[in-house]
């Protein structure tokens, strides 16, 4: 049964329960507290002094968090350290051979032993990760930037330009990369260098990019900000370059992260094929080529550019997948 020895508060609060719900059947009665008596917890209260948070702000307050990111952000840092500063790690050089030290094993200062031309194993793997990171790091920013543009320019202008960008988006997605990789890198087979890996890698990554940035941005441009921009007078170019691309980073940033584990297997795959770069130059892709027929006499030669691959890729994922679970507001918790 109801209290009918409420206050005057509390019979108002009644009498305005009835005008929006019904009389409650026989067992269904209802109470409804008056506001004095369900007061505001300090649980639910909000500190309105508190400083204003922002998304990134508020992902790399995750991020640190996350054992995940820890673990790979502390492997990033060590092998970018190993790729740009390769002569604090080892003094030998990686083209310096000798045929009499051939499958030699481990020894003082040559931890990895020999391969089959008398190279230093472990010089070699340092030195290789330069090529395949420099790479791996170039190509992503070319296509970023490709991509990016390409994609922020068709969603946001719409009409007959998002139609023509995304018909030669989907031209290049019918291609694989790789594949598309091999048939142009044999054709100009005559002068492979680092830099032509990095335009071909480019001209066939950067549909991903494309498509990720024009979802972000259509949804962007349809936020309160770009409308409240346009109404102070800012020309369309400035809120596409000022607000709304900056607000559609965060995908962008997810997609190039993981995407650059992918074109260092993509080089270090088509110079395992033959067709990547030339002998000459020291990559992880190449001694894995070349100690390929050494899998069953001296395994080790083969194991040790491979699992700095494997690592270095696995690093780049792992990150990646740290920084969507920050940068996706569905699952940051307060």
């Amino acid at each position: 049964m109801t209290d009918t020895t409420m206050n005057p508060t509390g019979s108002s609060a009644r009498a305005n329960a009835e005008v929006f719900f019904p009389d409650p059947l026989p067992g269904q009665d209802r109470f409804v507290a008056p506001l004095d008596e369900t007061p505001l917890h300090e649980v639910d209260s909000i500190d309105e002094e508190a400083p204003a948070t922002s998304m990134w702000a508020d992902a790399w307050k995750t991020l640190r968090k996350n054992p995940i990111f820890i673990v790979s952000a502390v492997l990033v840092i060590f092998v970018l350290l190993v790729a740009f500063f390769p002569s604090l790690f080892t003094k030998q050089d990686p083209v310096a051979c000798n045929l009499e030290n051939s499958l030699e094993g481990g020894s003082g200062g040559h931890p990895f032993g020999y391969d089959l031309q008398g190279c230093d194993v472990y010089s070699r793997v340092v030195y290789g990760a330069r090529t395949s990171v420099s790479i791996g790091i170039a190509t992503t920013i070319l296509v970023t930037v490709l991509g990016g543009l390409i994609g922020a320019i068709a969603g946001f202008c719409g009409g007959w330009i998002d139609a023509i960008l995304s018909r030669l988006t989907d031209i290049f997605f019918a291609i694989p990369m790789l594949l598309g990789a091999i048939v142009l890198l044999q054709m100009f087979r005559t002068s492979t260098s680092i830099w032509k890996i990095v335009f071909t890698l480019t001209l066939f990554g950067w549909v991903n990019m494309a498509r990720i940035t024009r979802s972000a941005v259509m949804e962007a441009k349809n936020l309160e900000f770009n409308t409240a921009s346009t109404s102070l007078g800012s020309s369309p170019m400035r809120n596409l370059f000022r607000h709304i691309i900056p607000n559609s980073l965060a995908p962008v940033i997810v997609m190039a992260t993981m995407s650059l584990g992918s074109y260092i297997v993509s080089e270090a795959t088509l110079s395992f094929l033959g067709i990547g770069l030339p002998s000459s130059v020291v990559s992880w892709g190449g001694d894995i080529s070349t100690a390929q027929n050494l899998l069953r006499t001296n395994p080790s030669v083969l194991f040790y550019p491979s699992a700095a691959l494997a690592i270095t890729v696995l690093a780049f994922i792992m990150m990646g997948d740290a920084v969507k679970d920050a940068l996706d507001p569905k699952t940051r918790t307060a």
